[in-house]
């Protein structure tokens, strides 16, 4: 192996990255609050390090070599790279700063994100909230991949690596059409489940794999569908229109039910099937404390919608 080569330094790279930004050494100098005898010093220096000459100086003005073209770029690459790794250990030494990719269900999403938007923006103005509205399978990818850093969904998942921050529970209400038998009831039994025309949502919706988990626990064997929709609004709009009944989380009731006329809501008896939301977190994660602080404020927040808020996790 041959002799470990020098190392070119921080304040070299900059010093070049100026001179080829400004191509005069006065400007260069100025831009980054340094002497003009420290700045050349500096590029001749890199030079020296690299094995390469950079600049072509003339007494008129300065030129990059083509290698100076070439090298300019890869400079800059660095110190934006440097740059994006200081920004990083400030996220770190700062709580609640900088970007948190936040992953939300879409049977979730247009009930809760009104209140986590409004938490954020009182109580950290500072956090750059970013959100992404996706399925179950790839919101769980995308936190294994790293391109999503929190996850807002219904649990348990059973994934190996991930931690789970419970928020609260909520209760299913039976939608129905306003000539149903069951329409606007109390106390209706689990079982009834076993004979109604359940409209459920697409493949791939956890809360549809709930609705059917609910139904084989209410003694239904079959998978009760012959109609089904992409989203809750949809699956409403076909309840109001005499389609068969559905399952709502309480969550949605308010949004969902305000849109027809030609629904009644009834509740079960206790207990009443239920769905838990959390937060997700890889297992681990360099901003645990900061997910568990804010699991602790959404707790908060959520207290006035119709769920039953659940203690942290000991």
């Amino acid at each position: 192996m041959g002799s470990k080569r020098r190392q070119p330094s921080l304040s070299q790279l900059r010093a070049f990255a100026a001179v080829a930004e400004h191509l005069h050494f006065r400007d260069a100098a100025a831009a980054i609050g340094m002497s003009q005898p420290a700045l050349s010093g500096a590029v001749s220096a890199l030079e020296e390090t690299l094995g390469v000459t950079l600049l072509e100086r003339t007494t008129r003005k300065v030129l990059l070599s083509p290698a100076g073209e070439r090298l300019a770029v890869r400079a800059k690459a660095v110190l934006d790279a440097v740059g994006a790794l200081l920004e990083e250990a400030e996220a770190v030494r700062a709580p609640f700063t900088g970007a948190l990719r936040l992953g939300v269900i879409p049977t979730v999403a247009p009930y809760l994100l009104p209140t986590v938007l409004r938490l954020v923006h009182e109580r950290y103005p500072a956090l750059d909230l970013q959100v992404h509205e996706e399925q179950t399978a790839s919101l769980v990818d995308g936190l294994h991949t790293g391109r999503l850093d929190l996850l807002l969904l219904a649990v348990p998942l059973g994934v190996p690596g991930i931690a789970e921050l419970p928020l609260f529970d909520e209760d299913f209400v039976l939608v129905t059409p306003l000539d149903h038998r069951l329409g606007g009831r109390e106390g209706i039994p689990r079982e009834a489940l076993k004979e109604l025309n359940l409209l459920l949502l697409d493949e791939g919706h956890c809360l549809r794999d709930q609705a059917l988990e609910i139904c084989r626990e209410a003694g239904r064997e079959d998978a009760p569908v012959t109609t089904t929709a992409a989203g809750l609004s949809t699956l409403v709009q076909l309840v109001a229109g005499g389609l068969g009944c559905t399952l709502l989380p309480r969550t949605a009731l308010k949004l969902e039910t305000t849109r027809s006329s030609g629904l009644l809501t009834g509740s079960f008896a206790h207990p009443a099937p239920a769905r838990r939301i959390a937060l997700a977190m890889r297992t681990g994660a360099a901003r645990g404390a900061e997910y568990a602080e804010l699991a602790a404020a959404l707790r908060e927040a959520m207290a006035p919608l119709p769920v039953r808020v659940l203690g942290a996790p000991s």
